[in-house]
């Protein structure tokens, strides 16, 4: 709950931006899609400049030349995966909001499969799974849920990187210079401070005026699903008891964007009125974790064979999470 509260003053800046100023009547359509794409753009471009001038200091005084290589060439198990996922449920990001950090690990050099581990757990298993799911769930949901999660990032990132799907990564993304480098570029010199603050903040930032653009079309498309798509649609879809549930739930959701924090009340509420467990959760999962706003803004950073990759790849992990769920309960 500590880390959500550090975007509660965007949140705040969105709904009086949306009902003060703007002057539209709160719970409705236009209300909600405006709030909502306020809130988000505001939230991912602090992301991503943040994060992107984190990386450029990190790629200049860490080695990650070498920490690349100990990756890529030593056998650690699935443990770097494993690491990766972990990494993913700690941090309090929806799916486009992962992506900055996605784009500092692929600049970093971090491997490929890695990474991918990192973007599908994220959004999958987070913190809403963790302290909302006893309560409204149970404990064994829980404890199945947040498994299987990590079994899906690990298993994705582990199947991404076996597909040796580096080459469909936008190139400019892959260039990062080391303190060594820069250096040699400087004459040998060292930079004085303010020119290597100076250095971060270009560094970081021409990756972020690259991606913006995509993420506020991204946004806005989500913005408008957010407020404009009703709970109500689907859930006349998703309740009957057939093989065919699962993957339509998880269609369904595909396209749509939202946090998780947002989308479990309407799991919740699917359940209730008949909805099966593993149907909901599929419907859930696909919302959370691969949206069309997500693709737009991927889609700035690899191409369309990798985009492609990662979709299916987990949306397939979606379908079988559902069906165990839907097996177990």
């Amino acid at each position: 709950m500590l880390i959500m509260d550090i975007f509660k003053p965007i949140q705040f800046i969105s709904d009086l931006a949306t009902y003060q100023l703007f002057h539209i009547a709160p719970h409705s359509y236009w209300g909600d899609a405006i709030s909502f794409f306020i809130y988000d753009t505001i939230k991912i471009g602090l992301l991503l400049i943040v994060i992107n001038y984190v990386m450029a200091c990190t790629r200049y005084y860490f080695p990650m030349e070498k920490v690349r290589d100990l990756l890529l060439k030593r056998r650690w198990f699935g443990l770097d995966y494993l690491f990766a996922a972990l990494l993913g449920v700690v941090t309090p990001f929806c799916s486009c909001s992962s992506i900055p950090l996605f784009i500092g690990f692929i600049g970093a050099g971090i491997p490929l499969g890695v990474t991918f581990a990192f973007l599908i757990s994220s959004p999958l298993v987070n913190e809403s799974s963790l302290y909302l799911f006893p309560a409204l769930f149970g404990m064994k949901v829980t404890i199945i849920y947040n498994m299987v999660g990590i079994a899906i990032a690990i298993v994705g990132g582990l199947l991404i990187q076996k597909l040796a799907m580096e080459k469909y990564i936008k190139p400019e993304l892959l260039k990062f210079k080391s303190k060594r480098q820069v250096e040699q570029e400087n004459g040998g010199e060292a930079l004085s401070l303010p020119n290597l603050l100076k250095y971060f903040w270009d560094d970081g930032m021409n990756i972020t005026k690259n991606v913006f653009p995509y993420v506020v079309l991204g946004v806005s498309m989500g913005a408008l699903i957010h407020g404009f798509v009703p709970a109500s649609l689907v859930e006349k879809y998703l309740s009957a008891r057939a093989w065919w549930t699962i993957p339509l739930a998880t269609l369904l959701g595909a396209p749509l964007y939202a946090n998780s924090v947002s989308v479990i009340p309407i799991m919740e509420a699917l359940v209730q009125k008949g909805v099966p467990l593993g149907t909901a959760l599929s419907f859930m999962t696909a919302i959370v974790t691969v949206s069309i706003p997500e693709s737009l803004i991927l889609k700035k950073v690899m191409r369309w064979q990798l985009l492609a990759a990662f979709f299916a790849i987990t949306i397939i992990g979606i379908m079988i999470m559902g069906s165990i769920f839907n097996w177990l309960f």
